[in-house]
């Protein structure tokens, strides 16, 4: 039988020696890159031709009405960030050429056409917009944070006219309007470029930057960026590393040094977000950018004295989480990397992303820029503190950020449990975020994968009154149609770690409609392989509440296989796909425990199987109850054994705990390990 040779890149000749895990070497890296461009220039036709990629249907822009200026930046976008895998190559050698065009040549041409007012080519001038913000910005800042690491690769190659015309661009927009705290960053490192190369700058207004930026750091590391994510990684800490190193340093020394000591802070856990084999862990927002984070590895090598990371275990991860997504042929739509997270996913993307959006995920090659005899290419591979996890998990606990961190041994993957969340966002507000079972979307209709999905049936809703003014007979800002559906949390609370065990509050509707009668106290126990809940619910009226697990999807269409069978009052159901498992265990709290097939909301296959929890309470005042399920995962084909789901020995509720808190309990778990479960004053503990 002939066999179909995969559309993907393969690392050909791995060096199993140096990288016993990937067989990653920086060789391997630079063919990976010129993979990834070759598919993409398959849309340039010659050395003349902009490049520029087919439209994608759907939420992300240009829209088909959009203005011609959007349509520019879309270009643009492309232009720039497929820079993010050319600069690298042109660094390690200045006549790279792709499908027989020079790269150099190439992009020295059409940023120049670009950034040339009256160029047929060239972007609009702000003063010929209406004054607000625009992605140009943004993309003025990853060109020149490229170009700050690597002026060699395009700034000595135009004329002294040529850079004169293009800075007339560059200032305009550097000194242009911004919005909120990353998107400064682009305003300095465009700014910075044109100082250090000459041109007149408002200093001030660079200075004022720079302060704004530095303000948001939150502590470990971390900077508010509208909820915590991953722009703190590869905008503040990247970005900001690079422009330390090339400007900062020199210029700025008391603010470089703030950013480098929140970077070396940073690096103390990064290692945590990243699963064994390197898998980064679809969680906030922008998901289609996917890899950026990982350039973190590299810049680590760019910090002032030796990198805080094991040089070794940071190519692994490194180069392990690229081939999760360019070994995958879902990955790619119309040859260059699809928008969503394996392949294109419209419930993940925002309308700020277009079809070259996608190329920022190669930020790690900035590795090329490390010379030959940097640790991090010269060191063997390792797997870090995988080696001695065994089946144990390691916590990390950011209290600033409100972020618990989760290496699972037993099972290799990551998780990320979030705790502030300010808003009904299923980028942030899922319960646990897995490297390996990424998440879905919402369902209306319960079971929602690894969230509380809440359902009111209070009549009250039901018909449409204002139940918060209902003394007054109006219905206002009720709709019963909005009510008929199942909804998420609307926020999520961070209230620390007490004892082992991480307390949070979901926060199933906000103030006016009644804010504290819509709480859903949480409590949990982290396990190998899994995690305990023992959640206090405190819903004042008539509703439904479901609590899905981890999506399974339904690879070449293949559903997960499903077991069932209960215990007394403990219930449990199972779900298996080859190399993947789920376990879910009720104790209490619940009415049935159930599976259901979603369609279209996941990751990696058009149907998953989501195995759920479900309640239903109609008292018009339902007590406050506790809900204790366990939910376990495995990425292997071995049967679930009798001791794996047994994990909890004894449970004892108590109404009074001994600190006078209401609804607590005491856990035993089948290896003796006991917990007190106290929401003593969780109210008073919340941060978001």
């Amino acid at each position: 039988m002939e066999h179909k040779m995969k559309n993907t890149f393969e690392v050909k000749n791995p060096d199993w020696k140096l990288s016993p895990f990937t067989g990653m070497t920086k060789k391997h890296y630079i063919e990976c890159a010129k993979y990834l461009l070759e598919r993409a220039f398959k849309h340039v036709r010659s050395i003349e031709t902009p490049i520029s990629f087919p439209k994608i249907p759907g939420k992300t822009y240009p829209q088909p009405d959009a203005p011609d200026w959007r349509y520019r930046s879309a270009d643009f976008e492309a232009l720039e960030r497929t820079f993010t895998l050319a600069g690298p190559l042109i660094h390690v050698d200045p006549d790279t050429k792709i499908n027989n065009i020079n790269l150099r040549d190439y992009y020295c041409r059409h940023i120049y056409n670009a950034l040339t007012p009256g160029h047929p080519n060239s972007l609009p001038l702000p003063e010929n917009l209406p004054d607000s913000t625009y992605q140009f910005t943004c993309e003025f800042g990853g060109l020149f944070k490229t170009l700050l690491l690597m002026p060699e690769t395009l700034w000595p190659h135009f004329t002294r006219e040529q850079r004169d015309e293009i800075a007339v661009t560059m200032s305009k927009w550097a000194h242009h309007r911004t919005t909120q705290n990353n998107w400064r960053i682009f305003n300095i490192v465009t700014l910075s470029f044109l100082k250090k190369y000459g041109y007149e700058i408002d200093e001030e207004l660079l200075k004022s930057h720079l302060l704004w930026v530095a303000s948001y750091h939150s502590g470990n590391g971390w900077y508010l960026e509208q909820t915590y994510n991953y722009y703190t990684i590869s905008l503040f800490i990247v970005y900001g590393t690079i422009w330390n190193r090339a400007f900062g340093d020199e210029y700025y020394p008391e603010i470089a040094e703030t950013i480098e000591k929140s970077a070396y802070e940073l690096m103390k856990t990064y290692t945590d977000f990243f699963a064994r084999d390197g898998y980064v862990n679809m969680w906030a927002r922008s998901i289609c950018y996917r890899t950026w984070i990982s350039g973190g590895f590299p810049v680590s090598f760019m910090l002032k004295g030796i990198s805080p990371l094991d040089p070794g275990w940071a190519r692994r991860l490194c180069s392990g989480s690229l081939l999760q997504f360019v070994t995958r042929e879902e990955f790619y739509e119309n040859d260059i990397p699809s928008l969503g997270f394996y392949g294109h996913r419209e419930y993940v993307l925002q309308n700020y992303s277009c079809a070259g959006s996608p190329f920022i995920m190669f930020l790690p090659f900035i590795c090329l820029a490390l010379p030959d005899d940097s640790p991090f290419w010269t060191a063997k591979e390792n797997e870090g503190i995988w080696e001695m996890l065994g089946n144990n998990s390691k916590t990390t606990v950011l209290e600033n950020p409100g972020l618990v961190l989760v290496n699972h041994g037993k099972t290799g993957t990551s998780e990320i449990i979030p705790g502030k969340v300010y808003y009904d966002d299923h980028n942030y507000s899922k319960l646990v975020y897995n490297t390996h079972f990424p998440w879905e979307d919402h369902n209306p209709g319960g079971g929602t994968s690894m969230e509380y999905s809440f359902r009111s049936l209070d009549p009250r809703d039901v018909r449409g009154d204002d139940i918060n003014f209902y003394l007054t007979g109006h219905t206002l800002q009720n709709d019963p149609e909005k009510n008929a559906g199942f909804t998420t949390s609307q926020s999520m609370l961070y209230n620390g770690v007490r004892k082992n065990v991480l307390y949070r509050q979901a926060i199933m509707r906000k103030p006016p409609n009644n804010g504290v009668g819509y709480i859903i106290d949480l409590a949990e126990i982290i396990i190998p392989g899994g995690i305990i809940r023992i959640d206090r619910s405190r819903l004042a009226f008539e509703y439904e509440l479901t609590l899905g697990h981890y999506g399974l999807p339904h690879i070449k269409g293949n559903k997960a296989e499903i077991h069932q069978f209960e215990e007394g009052t403990k219930k449990v159901i199972t779900a298996a796909i080859p190399g993947r498992r789920l376990a879910l265990i009720t104790y209490g709290g619940w009415d049935k425990v159930a599976a259901t097939i979603h369609t279209g909301r996941n990751a990696e296959a058009d149907e998953s199987t989501v195995l759920y929890a479900y309640k239903k309470r109609m008292a018009k005042n339902p007590a406050i109850e506790l809900m204790i399920t366990v939910l376990l995962h495995k990425t292997d084909d071995n049967e679930w054994t009798e001791e794996e789901l047994s994990p909890v020995k004894k449970i004892e509720i108590m109404d009074i705990t001994p600190s006078y808190s209401v609804l607590g309990a005491n856990i035993t778990l089948s290896d003796n390990k006991e917990y007190e479960i106290d929401f003593k004053d969780i109210d008073g503990y919340r941060t978001c």
